[in-house]
C-alpha cells in the first residue's frame, strides 16, 4: 500500500453534535486503511483513542490529540506515538503495549496501570495508583514511565517491573511527591525520584544513586524534556544530589526480624554515633514503669464549663441549664431561679410554653430516659421579682418595637441603669407573643406576670407611637444608641390567579387575638405548613371551622408537637401540593385536583418594614445591611434584631435582644464588640450515662420540675459528686473552695500518675487526660 503523507483530522463534534466514540475510531481505522499515518483528533471526551492498530508494513502512526477522554493509549502499540496537548483524564496507557505516549499537562487516576512496554510521558501530575501493577517481559523493553511533578496516593501499587521516574518538579512544599501510601506490594522495578518522600511501605527500600542509576537518568532527562518541549527544566533536574531510588525488598529480606537489645539501640541507634548524636545528649536515666510529674505519658485536666451542654448549645437564647440546675441541687432555689433572667425576660411565657424547646431535643438525658424537663423550670421563674437598678447611667437607649426581641434588649440594658425608651406602634406590648399566638398555646396570665415584671424596672413604654422617617431620624439624634426590633409583619402573599381570595394568615391571627371572631367558612384551607401556619390551623378550628387542610410544597416545616396538636385537633397535612389558582371553589392544584374550600389563608411567612429607614441602610433586597454583631452598617448606633434579621423562634428574638444590649454596653464602655461565638459541645460519649438509672416516664412526667435536679445529668459542668476525689488511687486530687462558694478540683502533679481513673469515673465529662508527651515536643 503506498503511504499516504497527509494529515488527517479527526472531529469529535461534528455538525455542533457530539459524535460516540465508537465512531470516531471507526473513522481512524477508516482513515489508516487508505494509508494515513498521521492524526490530528480533537477529541471531545471519546476514549481509547491510539488503541492497538496494525499497520501494514510495520509504519509508524502518529496522533496529535487535544481533550482525549479515558484509556488514551489502551494497549497502544509499538509504531504508535501520541501527543496530547494539554491534559488527559484515567487510564492513559492503561495495558501499554509499546506505544510512545506524551501528555504535557497533567494525567488522571491509574495512568500507566499494568504497562508491560513502551513509554509514558507527563508534564504535570498523575493522580491514584498510577504505575499500579506495571511489569516487565523480558522478551521486550521495560516500560518507563515519567512524571514531572507528583503522583496521588498509592502510586507503583504491586509494581512487578519497569521504571517509574518522579521528577518532583515544583513541588518542594509537599509532604511527598509520591502521595500517601506509595509501592504497597512492590515487587520489582525501578522508582528514581526527586523531591520529598513520605509514608511508603514497608515492602521497599530507599536508596542512594549508583553510576549506572545516573547514567540512565543522565540519558533519560533531555529526552523528557524534549518531549514536553520544557528545555527550562533541566538546570534543576540533572542535579542527581536530590535523586533517590526505591527497589524493593526481597522475599529473604522481608521475612528477616531483626530485634535489637535496647541499651545497644539507645548507644549506637538512638544517641551516640546514631542519627540524633549531634542534636540530644542522653543521660541515660531510665524512667519508672509508673512516675509522677513531668515524667507521666498523660496527666489530668479539669475542664469545668470548657464544653457546652448540649441544652445550652442549642438554645438561642444561651441559657446554660445545667447551671442552673446545678445551683438547685446546692439548695439555692432563688438563685436559680434568678439565673434565667439574665438571659431572657420570658422564661415561664416563652421557654415555658411557646418555645419547641431544642434543648430537650438535644439532652443526653433522652440516652438513658427521657429529656429533662426545661420548660417546667422555665414556668418556676414566673412570679420572680427583680428591683429596679440601683445606679443610674448617664446614656439613653431607644427600642423600636416591643416584641420579644426588643423587650430583651430594653430588659438587659435597664437592668444596668440605662433609661430605656420603648415606641410601639400597636396598643400594648408584647409583638407576636400576645398578638398571635392561640391561647390554648400561652396562658394569658402568665404572659402578662411577665410584661409588668418589664415595666416594674423602670423601662419606658411608648404605645400607639408609630416611627417614620422624620421620627427615626429625631430617635437617632437623641438617643446614644438604637435597637431595631419591629420584627416582620407584613404577610408574603404569593400572586396565584385568584389571590385577592386569601385571607393573610398573621392578620387573621391578630384580629382573633383582640377578640374578634374572623368569619370562616365550614372547610378552611391553609397555603403553608410552618409552625405560624399551624397556629392558623388553630385559630380556624376555634371560629368555627369542622375541616381544616394545610398543605405545603415541601415537608412541613412546622416542629413535631405543633404538628401532632393540629392533627389531633383533625387537621390534614399534604406535602408536597403546588398550588395553581384560587376560586370560589376553593384551591386548585397543578395536578388537577381540587381542595374544596369556604375560606383560604395564606401563611407562608412575613417581612419586616423599613420602610422608615433611610435608603441607605438597606440593601438590593430592602433588608438593613448589617455586620456580625448585629450592627447597622450606615450607623454604628443602631442594632437591629429578632425577625427584622431573619426569620426565627421567639427564642431566637430574644437572644438577639441581649446579643445586642450586651454589645451596646461594650460600645458605651469603648470595648471591641462581641460575636458570642459558643463554647463546642461536649461530646456525647465523654458524658457517663451508666451512673444515672433510668426512671418510669410516666413518674417523671408527674413529679414537680424542681425534681429535675436529681436527673440532670451535668454534662461538661461539675456536679460536686467527689467520685474523682474518693475513688484517686494516689489521693492525687484534692477539692479548693474559695470565700464565695466557688470551688474547683485539682491534681497534685508530685502526686499523680496518670492513671486516667479520674476521668473514667467523671459522670460529667470534666476530666480529660492530656498527653504529656505531645506537649513536651511541642514546648
Amino acid at each position: 500500500m503506498t503511504h499516504n503523507t497527509s494529515i488527517a483530522r479527526i472531529d469529535g463534534i461534528v455538525d455542533g453534535k457530539r459524535i460516540s466514540t465508537q465512531e470516531l475510531l471507526q473513522n481512524i481505522y477508516r482513515e489508516v486503511g487508505r494509508g494515513v499515518r498521521s492524526f490530528e483528533i480533537h477529541a471531545s471526551g471519546q476514549y481509547n483513542i491510539g488503541g492497538p492498530l496494525w499497520c501494514e508494513g510495520d509504519d509508524p502512526i502518529h496522533f496529535t490529540v487535544i481533550n482525549p477522554g479515558q484509556r488514551l493509549g489502551s494497549m497502544g502499540m509499538s509504531g504508535t506515538t501520541i501527543v496530547v496537548e494539554g491534559s488527559a483524564p484515567a487510564d492513559v496507557g492503561w495495558l501499554n503495549a509499546g506505544a510512545d505516549i506524551t501528555v504535557r499537562g497533567d494525567s488522571g487516576d491509574t495512568t500507566a496501570h499494568c504497562a508491560a512496554t513502551g513509554s509514558i510521558y507527563i508534564g504535570g501530575r498523575v493522580g491514584t495508583r498510577s504505575g499500579a501493577l506495571m511489569k516487565h517481559d523480558p522478551k521486550f523493553s521495560a516500560p518507563q514511565f515519567w512524571v514531572l511533578e507528583s503522583t496521588g496516593s498509592f502510586s507503583f501499587e504491586f509494581m512487578g517491573g519497569g521504571i517509574g521516574v518522579v521528577c518532583g518538579y515544583g513541588c518542594e512544599h509537599l509532604e511527598s511527591v509520591l502521595g500517601h501510601r506509595s509501592c504497597v506490594g512492590m515487587v520489582g522495578g525501578t522508582v528514581y525520584v526527586r523531591g520529598p518522600v513520605a509514608d511508603v511501605a514497608d515492602d521497599v527500600w530507599i536508596l542512594d544513586l549508583d553510576d549506572s542509576d545516573r547514567a540512565f537518568l543522565q540519558e533519560g532527562l533531555p529526552r523528557f524534556a524534549t518531549k514536553l518541549e520544557r528545555p527550562e527544566i533541566l538546570d534543576q533536574l540533572m542535579d542527581f544530589s536530590q535523586w533517590r531510588k526505591i527497589v524493593a525488598k526481597t522475599y529473604e529480606e522481608r521475612i528477616v526480624r531483626s530485634l535489637m537489645p535496647i541499651a545497644r539501640f539507645r548507644q549506637e541507634k538512638w544517641v551516640e554515633g546514631g542519627i540524633f548524636g549531634a542534636l540530644y545528649e542522653d543521660d541515660y536515666f531510665v524512667a519508672d514503669y509508673v512516675e509522677r510529674d513531668e515524667l507521666r505519658l498523660r496527666s489530668p485536666q479539669w475542664l469545668n464549663a470548657t464544653y457546652s451542654a448540649p441544652c445550652e448549645h442549642n438554645c438561642p437564647t444561651y441559657i446554660p441549664t445545667q447551671k442552673r440546675i446545678a445551683l438547685l441541687r446546692q439548695g439555692k432555689v432563688q438563685e436559680a431561679l434568678e439565673m434565667v433572667l439574665d438571659y431572657s425576660p420570658f422564661p415561664a411565657s416563652v421557654c415555658g410554653q411557646v418555645c419547641p424547646n431544642l434543648c430537650i431535643d438535644e439532652c443526653n438525658r433522652r440516652h438513658v430516659d427521657i429529656p429533662v424537663k426545661v420548660d417546667g423550670l422555665g414556668t418556676l421563674s414566673r412570679h420572680i421579682s427583680v428591683s429596679p437598678p440601683r445606679e443610674e447611667q448617664e446614656q439613653r437607649i431607644a427600642v423600636i418595637g416591643s416584641g420579644v426581641g426588643g423587650l430583651s434588649a430594653a430588659w438587659h440594658l435597664r437592668r444596668k441603669g440605662y433609661a430605656v425608651d420603648v415606641f410601639e406602634k400597636d396598643s400594648a406590648i408584647g409583638g407576636k407573643l400576645r398578638q398571635v399566638i392561640p391561647a390554648e398555646r400561652l396562658d394569658q396570665d402568665t404572659l402578662e406576670a411577665e410584661l409588668q415584671r418589664l415595666q416594674t424596672i423602670g423601662i419606658g413604654i411608648h404605645c400607639n407611637s408609630a416611627v417614620n422617617a422624620q421620627r427615626f431620624a429625631e430617635i437617632v439624634s437623641q438617643y446614644d444608641a438604637v435597637v431595631v426590633a419591629v420584627g416582620a409583619h407584613n404577610p408574603v402573599v404569593i400572586p396565584f390567579q385568584g389571590h385577592e381570595r386569601l385571607v393573610r394568615g398573621l392578620d387573621f391571627l391578630k384580629d382573633i387575638n383582640r377578640g374578634k371572631q374572623p368569619a370562616v367558612g365550614r372547610s378552611v384551607v391553609v397555603i403553608g405548613a410552618g409552625n405560624a401556619a399551624m397556629d392558623v390551623v388553630i385559630g380556624a378550628y376555634q371560629c368555627g371551622a369542622t375541616e381544616v387542610t394545610a398543605i405545603d410544597i415541601q415537608k412541613p416545616a412546622a416542629f413535631d408537637k405543633e404538628i401532632e396538636h393540629v392533627t389531633g385537633l383533625g387537621a390534614r397535612i399534604l406535602w408536597p401540593v403546588h398550588t395553581e389558582k384560587i376560586t370560589e371553589q376553593g384551591v386548585h392544584l397543578k395536578d388537577g385536583r381540587v381542595l374544596e374550600a369556604d375560606t383560604v389563608i395564606i401563611a407562608v411567612g412575613d417581612r419586616p418594614d423599613f420602610s422608615f429607614l433611610p435608603d441607605d441602610y438597606r440593601d438590593e433586597k430592602g433588608f438593613v445591611k448589617l455586620n456580625d454583631t448585629l450592627q447597622c452598617l450606615e450607623n454604628q448606633k443602631v442594632f437591629v434584631i429578632g425577625d427584622a434579621v431573619r426569620p426565627g423562634l421567639f427564642t431566637h428574638a430574644i437572644g438577639d435582644g441581649r446579643k445586642a444590649a450586651l454589645n451596646i454596653l461594650r460600645q458605651l464602655a469603648g470595648h471591641p464588640l462581641d460575636t458570642f461565638a459558643k463554647a463546642p459541645m461536649i461530646p456525647q460519649d465523654r458524658v457517663r450515662d451508666e451512673y444515672y438509672h433510668p426512671m418510669n416516664p410516666q413518674r417523671v412526667s408527674e413529679q414537680e420540675a424542681d425534681a429535675e435536679a436529681d436527673r440532670c445529668m451535668s454534662c461538661g459542668y461539675c456536679r460536686d459528686c467527689h467520685f474523682c476525689e474518693d475513688i484517686c488511687p494516689e489521693q492525687a486530687i484534692v477539692r479548693r473552695e474559695n470565700g464565695d462558694g466557688i470551688f474547683e478540683y485539682c491534681s497534685l502533679d508530685e502526686k499523680c500518675i496518670g492513671c486516667g481513673i479520674c476521668a473514667g469515673v467523671c459522670p460529667c465529662g470534666i476530666w480529660v487526660m492530656e498527653d504529656n508527651l505531645e506537649k513536651y515536643l511541642e514546648d
